[in-house]
């Protein structure tokens, strides 16, 4: 549960808009920018190459980071980095200034352990994951690395929910109650799961094909062209 923090370097970049983003781009940098904690943004750009390696890790967007300026160093929060919709390479990147203060809504990721141990599993059982990440509330110096669930003991049928979770008191889920985030279901189940919204889909679909059906067949015939 304890919080890693990440480097990084950038370099200040004085012009906005989509002709500066563009130049930045060719250079081989990703234009970003620094803002909140009620102080004025500030553009920056980032290596592009370092970025797509941060990006490798899940916990990106959960660690914070030294961010270096031009000899100055902001605590930031990673909060958004824009793809290109067909290549995949990052076009833009947002950073959150934070403090001890700093209160935020942030999706900490899931990770299932000890699945070997799992009776369940070794029944021929397979893990119904309801939660690949959960959203909590905290400050941002105290936010998760990520939520290991271990499902060593778990039978056919039994599941971890949330109150598994020893949550420090800072860190306080989004969603109400005692909610499921794991289960271990028979193969059926998992499969049944899997097709009922598909099969749900279907009926309306084969509903409205007879009534399409009967509305061609009253619709008027076309009147034959008057010969001349």
């Amino acid at each position: 549960m304890a919080q890693t923090k990440t480097t990084l370097a950038a370099e200040a970049r004085a012009k906005a808009g989509k002709g500066a983003a563009r130049a930045v781009r060719r250079e081989g940098k990703v234009p970003a920018v620094i803002y909140g904690d009620n102080k004025e943004p500030v553009l920056i750009a980032i290596n592009e190459r370092v970025l797509l390696k941060e990006l490798s890790n899940k916990q990106f967007f959960t660690h914070l980071c030294d961010l270096t300026v031009e000899g100055k160093t902001v605590l930031v929060l990673p909060r958004d980095v824009q793809l290109h919709p067909v290549n995949d390479r990052p076009e833009h990147a947002d950073f959150l200034r934070v403090s001890e203060k700093t209160m935020i809504r942030v999706n900490v990721p899931v990770r299932v352990t000890n699945e070997k141990a799992s009776p369940g599993l070794i029944k021929g059982g397979v893990i119904n994951l309801v939660h690949h990440e959960i959203e909590v509330h905290c400050k941002a110096t105290d936010i998760p690395e990520e939520f290991i669930m271990d499902i060593g003991g778990l039978e056919l049928g039994g599941s971890l929910s949330i109150e598994n979770l020893k949550l420090p008191k800072s860190v306080v889920p989004t969603l109400d109650g005692d909610f499921t985030i794991v289960s271990v279901v028979a193969p059926t189940a998992m499969k049944a799961e899997v097709e009922a919204p598909v099969a749900a889909a279907a009926v309306p679909a084969a509903a409205a094909a007879p009534a399409a059906a009967a509305g061609k067949a009253a619709a008027p015939a076309k009147a034959a062209p008057a010969k001349k």
